[in-house]
């Protein structure tokens, strides 16, 4: 939508016009090359360093495309919303990129108005993707479809694991969990590490945020706060790429709000027996930027995380015994969430074939292995994994971030339709005060959750 000013660009995403700047980071050293009109213009969520790490893989593509001048903007923001805000902004100055990195949060909302389908590419070149796909498991390319066309391809995704601290557990002789653990399991180990931890201790802690906060209390028990239907179409995919597995449809529609079905309720009223037992933590007293060393001392029990914490504990000297990764416990069944990444190629690119080119190198092995050196995340491609988390990188059960996949076949994306941003304010809005107003304030909670979502929905 070229024509968008620039406050209806922002409404579509529900925010205010404050902290909109963009950041047009020069990389240092010898500049990207083509950063002149011609150039093929690549816009990232991050700074002017995270632009900087992508030059190996800018020097990657050229030595096959050297035709191609690749230019990388990095875009500042304080999440994804904020991201998005801003490459709506550029669309409504008339200074649009060609590719753009989004997460799974903005998926839909970039489908639905700035993406252009890759179906024909896809098609075009499959006999050079199908080992892509045969790496990949289904789930993740299913996330990225939307109404029956594919919009990217996942290149980075996590899934919502249970880490747990192993002196922690040691300290209360606990073993590690079963896989099918349930979640009175889960009491039972909260409150025996609560019974032998000195001083301050949190047996969970977990943030209100929509990846990794109630959700996957949620998908545990087989629901949502959104209700989850498929579109129809995607046959071409599904036929040529996974003819062994039934076909899954033309991606997730997230229509209705559902914050009041009874699965719902029982979901929330566990979070809420948590809370009031002091087995989770309060959402309402912070964010995560101190749990690296709450984690670290010994102070947290358990956190859900993916495999891009495996980083940001080896940075904080954590060692790969220290702590280690388990699935989600069962209710109704054991479905976990997942967000991914990857790029989307923006309808008003002029270089949609050069945009291609440069999708295909990232989900390469060669690109892939070079955008993820390091344990930030876990790749689509299962080939690739062990040697991202094998040896003593990663914890000693470091396959449970794909098997999450490839165990939990019906595992999904976290509920983002293109009201995301809106739908995330009413969810993070109402989830303190159900969970904190003892178990007759659940129900209450959750019809203002309810009417909020109603009304964010109707936001297009």
């Amino acid at each position: 939508m070229v024509d968008l000013s620039r406050r209806a660009a922002l409404a579509l995403l529900g925010l205010g016009l404050a902290g909109t700047a963009i950041s047009w980071p020069r990389l240092t050293g010898g500049d990207i090359p083509g950063r002149g009109d011609d150039a093929l213009t690549v816009a990232l969520f991050g700074t002017a360093q995270d632009a900087a790490a992508r030059q190996s893989l800018v020097d990657g593509f050229q030595k096959l495309h050297p035709d191609i001048p690749v230019r990388i903007i990095a875009i500042q923001g304080q999440d994804w919303g904020n991201f998005f805000a801003k490459i709506l902004t550029m669309v409504a100055a008339g200074t649009p990129p060609d590719i753009v990195s989004v997460a799974t949060e903005g998926t839909q909302l970039f489908a639905e108005r700035l993406a252009h389908p890759i179906d024909e590419y896809v098609q075009r070149d499959a006999a050079e993707l199908q080992e892509y796909f045969d790496d990949v498991n289904p789930s993740l390319i299913e996330s990225f479809m939307y109404k029956g066309n594919l919009f990217q391809l996942p290149d980075n995704f996590n899934a919502a694991n249970m880490y747990y601290n192993t002196s922690a557990f040691e300290r209360a002789g606990l073993e590690r969990p079963r896989d099918d653990w349930s979640v009175e399991d889960f009491f039972t180990v909260g409150r025996t590490m609560q019974a032998s931890a000195p001083g301050s201790f949190l047996p969970y802690f977990w943030n209100n945020r929509l990846w990794g906060g109630v959700v996957p209390w949620l998908y545990i028990n087989d629901t949502s706060f959104l209700t989850e239907e498929k579109a129809p179409g995607g046959d071409w995919m599904w036929s040529k790429f996974y003819p062994n597995e039934t076909p899954r449809g033309g991606g997730y529609l997230w229509e209705n709000a559902d914050a009041l079905s009874d699965r719902t309720v029982e979901s929330f009223e566990v979070l809420q027996r948590m809370v009031s037992e002091g087995i989770a933590a309060n959402p309402a007293q912070g964010g995560g930027n101190e749990l690296v060393s709450l984690f670290s001392r010994g102070s947290v029990g358990m956190t859900p995380a993916g495999g891009f914490w495996v980083k940001g504990l080896n940075d904080a000297g954590l060692g790969n015994d220290e702590y280690d990764v388990t699935y989600f416990p069962k209710m109704r069944g054991q479905r976990h969430q997942f967000g991914a990444g990857g790029y989307a190629m923006m309808q008003t690119s002029e270089r949609k074939d050069e945009a291609w080119e440069w999708m295909k190198y990232c989900i390469s092995v060669e690109g892939m292995s070079i955008a993820h050196s390091q344990p930030d995340s876990s790749l689509p491609r299962r080939s690739l994994n062990a040697e991202l988390y094998g040896g003593d990188i990663g914890p000693k059960h470091w396959e449970v971030f794909y098997d999450t996949l490839d165990r939990f076949p019906t595992t999904g994306p976290m509920p983002a339709p293109p009201q995301q941003a809106a739908v995330e304010s009413a969810l993070i809005k109402n989830v303190v005060g159900t969970i904190t107003n003892g178990p007759n304030g659940v129900r209450r909670g959750l019809e203002t959750m309810q009417r909020d979502l109603e009304l964010a929905l109707k936001g297009r």
